[in-house]
């Protein structure tokens, strides 16, 4: 039977899941967790499919969610980046129960821009479905590079994230395109809005995949949940500003 890779550190008797984007793996969140640590216990899940949760498929957002679920703790918060967001999110509806609190990191519960909606156009995210079939490992770099466009420390960051997807087998090329096809088709805004647990949206300033004009839109939305924009951070705010990401989550975290 597929399991999922998952690690636990921490000293903190907060539980907190933590879920990475699309084409990576729990490695992403390596620098947060080790700030983190003191205060929480973590649970770094690598997404089904994806660095070492091997032998599964594509696989919907319900699935991927239902699978997280299997190995979460009873009782935790979740913290999930870009499509973890997602995943994170469809987890507090599937199961409110179970989820204290939802952390989206330069994520949306629409990717996909529409025509009173900013996102990533339909097309582009079509073209990275296409390319991945001629190839794989550019597409993939390609991505890459597009999450740390536009932040002081775009290169070293392209280099950190190329590391952390070469460092582990690269997911096979079924599963990143049903990541692609989440991205692509998944609009949770509607079914968010009878979410009633704290959330926190943090997003970098400079974000190409979900732009800043999406934050006073879900303020709109979502009218409960708290967003924070970190300027000069691009589509990775806990890579290029860690201390003032940490920051913002932990006392989130912490709050009653």
């Amino acid at each position: 039977m597929n399991t999922l890779y998952q690690e636990t550190i921490g000293e903190g008797d907060r539980h907190l899941v933590l879920l990475h984007g699309w084409g990576l793996n729990v490695e992403v969140w390596r620098y947060t967790a080790e700030r983190l640590a003191p205060q929480f216990c973590l649970h770094l899940i690598d997404l089904p499919g994806y660095g070492r949760s091997e032998g599964f498929g594509a696989m919907t957002l319900e699935e991927m969610a239902e699978t997280v679920l299997a190995v979460m703790p009873p009782k935790a918060s979740l913290m999930g980046w870009s499509l973890g967001g997602l995943v994170a999110s469809q987890i507090a509806l599937s199961a409110p129960q179970r989820v204290e609190k939802l952390i989206t990191v330069a994520s949306s519960p629409c990717f996909t821009a529409h025509e009173d909606w900013p996102g990533i156009r339909p097309d582009v995210l079509q073209g990275f479905q296409h390319q991945l079939s001629e190839d794989f490992q550019r597409t993939v770099e390609r991505f890459l590079a597009l999450q740390t466009l536009g932040s002081d420390s775009a290169r070293q960051d392209a280099r950190l994230l190329k590391s952390i997807v070469l460092n582990l087998p690269m997911p096979p090329a079924d599963v990143l395109n049903g990541g692609l096809e989440i991205l692509r088709t998944a609009d949770l805004r509607q079914p968010m809005t009878q979410l009633t647990l704290p959330i926190l949206r943090i997003y970098g300033a400079l974000d190409g995949l979900v732009p800043r004009k999406v934050v006073p839109l879900l303020d709109v939305l979502l009218p409960d949940s708290r967003s924070e924009v970190i300027e000069k951070a691009a589509h990775a705010p806990f890579i290029s500003h860690p201390d003032a990401f940490c920051e913002l989550a932990g006392q989130f975290l912490m709050s009653e």
